[in-house]
């Protein structure tokens, strides 16, 4: 009875991130045709070719097969076997939790939560993880910086980090708050240091961290050295990952371009990664508002394109996310992910 309950409970948290994310995208539509009037941005939806967005979401799940493929050969690596399907499981199970939880992030604790239950290499299993995630995210900023530098730099619509409309405008204008956060953490400090409790406290801490930083810089240094003696496969998931990245960027030039953008598909290929970057800072669930609000910046600014179709190609990409994640959340439903239904250690099988 209470197994059940349980189980109905996590059913209606499920459709509960699922309704809170859609009602977010709802709103940011209505929002958005408010604020740069409907008209523009219904008669650029009104556009989308259905042939081209079912290729766009296409390349979207074959690349997400392909990365899941990634992630099973850095397990591999680390000598926790895992079978491929398994691993596709997991993957889109994460994948559901990183677009309907804060930031992109939820779904990689996700899977590194489940495989430390089906192996005692707990730690290279969870560290896999987030090298995947590490390599994804340094592949997008390559493709940026490699485009940028090879068509932009030098040549006009340099992306400023300072004056008016740069980046670090933001820092300056806020830096009111960021002086008195400072401040308020250096008096928590200070209260700590002078107060017996709190200095009791802080070397407890010191002392559970040298401890426990000492064994997981160990394992951590082993597991690197691992990778580092297998430099074809780390090659090959860098290289696969660059590849699947520009196949997914361009299956979204092919949608900008039904959509009446005519910015040249250098552009994508800088503001997307881009985009990516700073949707998987945890500030929002599954980056929304911020990975679309940077990408349409970044092409109206800097691509002289429509704010109407602009924030059209950055919906649409969100759609194509939540469309292609809703396989992770039938796997949660039907518990395809629990471990009695795999074992990764071929050499420890579950009972």
């Amino acid at each position: 009875m209470r197994e059940t309950k349980v189980k109905e409970r996590k059913r209606i948290f499920l459709f509960l991130r699922i309704g809170v994310v859609a009602a977010g995208v709802a709103w940011a539509i209505v929002s958005l045709s408010r604020a740069r009037g409907w008209s523009d941005l219904a008669a650029a939806f009104r556009q989308v070719n259905l042939g081209l967005f079912a290729a766009a979401l296409g390349i979207f799940v074959v690349a997400q097969l392909m990365i899941a493929l990634r992630w099973w050969l850095l397990l591999r690596t680390q000598s926790v076997f895992i079978n491929y399907w398994a691993a596709v499981r997991l993957h889109f199970l994460g994948l559901f939790y990183n677009n309907f939880m804060p930031g992109v992030v939820g779904g990689d604790l996700l899977r590194a939560w489940y495989v430390t239950k089906h192996t005692d290499r707990r730690f290279e299993a969870v560290l896999s993880v987030f090298v995947d995630r590490v390599i994804g995210l340094l592949g997008s900023l390559i493709i940026a910086v490699f485009f940028y530098s090879l068509f932009l730099w030098g040549r006009g619509g340099q992306i400023t980090f300072g004056g008016e409309d740069g980046l670090l405008k933001f820092f300056a204008k806020h830096k009111g708050v960021i002086f008195w956060v400072v401040v308020v953490l250096a008096v928590a400090f200070c209260g700590l240091v002078l107060h017996s409790r709190g200095r009791a406290l802080l070397k407890r801490s010191c002392s559970y961290i040298r401890i426990h930083g000492q064994r997981v810089a160990e394992k951590f240094k082993n597991a690197m050295v691992i990778y580092c003696s297998s430099p074809l496969t780390v090659f090959t998931v860098f290289g696969l990952t660059v590849f699947l990245q520009l196949l997914t960027i361009t299956g979204f030039w092919l949608l900008g371009r039904n959509l009446g953008i005519t910015a040249a598909a250098r552009y994508y290929y800088i503001f997307f990664p881009l985009g990516w970057a700073l949707g998987a800072l945890p500030v929002s669930i599954g980056g929304v508002g911020v990975m679309e609000g940077s990408l349409a910046e970044l092409f109206m600014n800097f691509a002289d394109v429509g704010a109407g179709v602009a924030w059209a190609l950055a919906l649409c990409q969100r759609i194509v996310w939540m469309i292609a994640s809703l396989p992770g959340a039938v796997i949660h439903l039907l518990g395809a992910h629990l471990p009695k239904d795999f074992s990764i250690d071929y050499n420890n099988p579950l009972n």
